[in-house]
């Protein structure tokens, strides 16, 4: 039997009571608690329950503008994951509302199926940006996984992220991009956004002063579009749209942000397959 890669896994996160021990438990169980690493950005914040399973470093918070700040976590963490490939084969970077599973399809962990040998750098997994149907959902329950709670998903470039790196590398801002270099979409790999799963959580967010004060306003009000999107248009299946999605997005992109997918055009938002529904 092949021997599996080391894989670690980054995050930071600040302001959050919802996603942190969810990201510690899934990650946790694919890739061992040892090997997450998550920065607490504020030496006031809460620490995250299950964080002593994990190698938690509490840093101090530095007051940025949103997209000031989104570029130096990025920074940051690109750093840090340049000096984990001393001791990893492979490390995984995202936010902290942001679940990379492999398709259930292929009856194989996301350990394993990364520890195959690839030719690029890095992987992208496609994005989907699943929100609760404000009509027919409830809210999240924890203690259940998201995926068995939550119907639909807008196919999204935004989250089409070369969250997976082989090598070191230098990521953008937001994990969107490497810098200086092309992406390769997976035709395997799913990147779950959760930012807007629940409802009464994202309302909550805006009503954060700090984050309105530091340029949140404008951002909220773009993802909040999400929830009319799954009120009005008609889902697609999820599996007749995917192909035709990572098609797209590896073709099609802006001329001033070549290593970047281009946004879909038209009606993306897609029934997710029962098969996902244990998941995460």
């Amino acid at each position: 039997m092949k021997k599996t890669k080391t894989i670690a896994v980054i995050s930071m996160v600040r302001s959050d009571t919802f996603f942190a021990d969810k990201w510690i438990t899934y990650y946790g169980s694919q890739f061992g608690f040892e090997n997450l690493y998550l920065f607490i950005d504020g030496l006031d914040q809460k620490l995250p329950s299950l964080s002593k399973k994990i190698n938690s470093y509490q840093i101090p918070h530095v007051e940025y503008s949103r997209v000031k700040s989104d570029r130096k976590r990025s920074r940051y963490i690109s750093k840090f994951a340049c000096d984990l490939f001393v001791k990893y084969e492979i490390v995984l970077a995202m936010d902290i509302d942001e679940f990379l599973t492999v398709d259930p399809f292929l009856k194989i962990s996301l350990k394993d199926y990364l520890s195959k040998d690839f030719k690029s750098s890095s992987l992208s997994a496609l994005g989907l940006d699943v929100g609760q149907h404000p009509s027919i959902e409830k809210p999240i329950d924890l203690s259940k996984p998201f995926l068995s709670q939550r119907a639909f998903a807008q196919v999204s470039d935004r989250y089409t992220k070369p969250i997976v790196s082989f090598k070191p590398l230098q990521w953008g801002s937001g994990f969107h991009r490497i810098k200086w270099k092309n992406f390769t979409i997976d035709n395997n790999l799913f990147l779950f956004h959760f930012g807007l799963v629940d409802l009464a959580n994202a309302i909550e967010n805006t009503q954060n002063k700090q984050l309105l004060s530091t340029g949140w306003k404008g951002h909220f009000d773009r993802r909040f579009q999400l929830y009319e999107i799954i009120k009005t248009q008609n889902a697609q299946e999820g599996d007749y749209f995917f192909k035709k999605a990572r098609m797209f997005f590896a073709t099609k992109r802006k001329w001033y942000a070549w290593n970047k997918p281009a946004p879909l055009k038209g009606n993306a938002l897609i029934r997710i397959p029962k098969r996902f529904e244990n998941l995460v």
